[in-house]
């Protein structure tokens, strides 16, 4: 298959921080919105959570040549008129992002398939579900605005099972325990996960990382698992069995994450478990996957 462009979805609310053009849809409806948008144009927007990692991507391309590359693909809520906004704003940054859709408001998850895309980053928790749901990787960003590392590289952390594997493994371990877990995986080690939800945006990933000899890549990627010993034999055989290179594999055997994430110094984690995501968010770009069976309605 020939290599192709890794192209991303954004919300504008997570490329921006429009918190507070949010408060006065919330409190004042949507003509104020709409007016405050129109009267505040020429006022750039501050950086959102994803605005570091989609800069650090953007800037890869530098880089990389056709066809392979990174795109950054604009989805709002917003109409085109009150969009214009974001787009001055993208201007104003210097961001080279020319595509968006502008869904008056319509939810634009529908147009990820279109784009293209292999990953989509939003504030909304209902199109983020809504993208999974269509089989293309998705994030909730739970973190605050951050500066991210001031490297050039840009370092990805991702949970396993639920986010790159398929939650088939977690479910024994949420009905039958620790144990039942651990036999199950010892006696399947020769047997390759499924894949989960970021299977696809890794090897996209794993694509461009083969652009560059492997001791100079700008891209890092790790596994920050809480799984430990017996079970990372399976871990380890599905993703030599996809023909995927994870650069770092921590296996914490249940410990907290955040402190190795830092000291890995990730620009963006992405998790299914609600609460490993909230200790992170005050450090780290934090993603939710809102999949697996961790997250399905009681």
């Amino acid at each position: 298959m020939a290599p192709e462009k890794l192209v991303i979805a954004i919300s504008s609310r997570a490329l921006f921080d429009l918190d507070e053009e949010h408060e006065v849809y919330e409190s004042q409806g949507l003509a104020a919105y709409s007016q405050y948008q129109i009267d505040h144009e020429d006022t750039p927007l501050a950086k959102g959570q994803a605005f570091p990692l989609a800069s650090k991507l953007l800037a890869l391309n530098d880089q990389l040549e056709d066809p392979l590359g990174v795109e950054i693909v604009l989805l709002s809520r917003n109409s085109a008129d009150t969009g214009l906004r974001i787009f001055n704003s993208i201007e104003h940054y210097g961001l080279p992002i020319t595509r968006a859709a502008f869904c008056g408001g319509e939810p634009p998850w529908r147009y990820i398939q279109a784009f293209g895309c292999h990953l989509f980053l939003s504030s909304e928790s209902a199109d983020v579900r809504k993208a999974l749901d269509n089989n293309v990787a998705a994030a909730t960003l739970v973190s605050r605005p951050l500066d991210g590392p001031a490297r050039d590289d840009i370092r990805f952390a991702f949970d396993g099972d639920a986010v790159i594997f398929s939650d088939e493994a977690e479910q024994i371990f949420k009905a039958e325990g620790l144990k039942a877990f651990t036999e199950s995986e010892v006696a399947q080690r020769n047997e390759p996960l499924s894949g989960g939800p970021f299977k696809n945006f890794l090897s996209a990933l794993h694509a461009l990382q083969r652009a560059f000899p492997e001791s100079q890549s700008p891209i890092r990627t790790a596994l920050v698992t809480a799984r430990s010993a017996p079970a990372h034999e399976r871990v380890i055989r599905t993703l030599r069995a996809w023909d995927i290179r994870l650069d770092e594999s921590i296996f914490l055997g249940g410990l907290p994450k955040v402190e190795f994430l830092r000291a890995y110094d990730a620009d963006v984690f992405f998790d299914d478990q609600q609460s490993h995501c909230n200790l992170a968010a005050d450090h780290i770009a934090t993603g939710h996957v809102p999949h697996g069976v961790a997250n399905k309605e009681r």
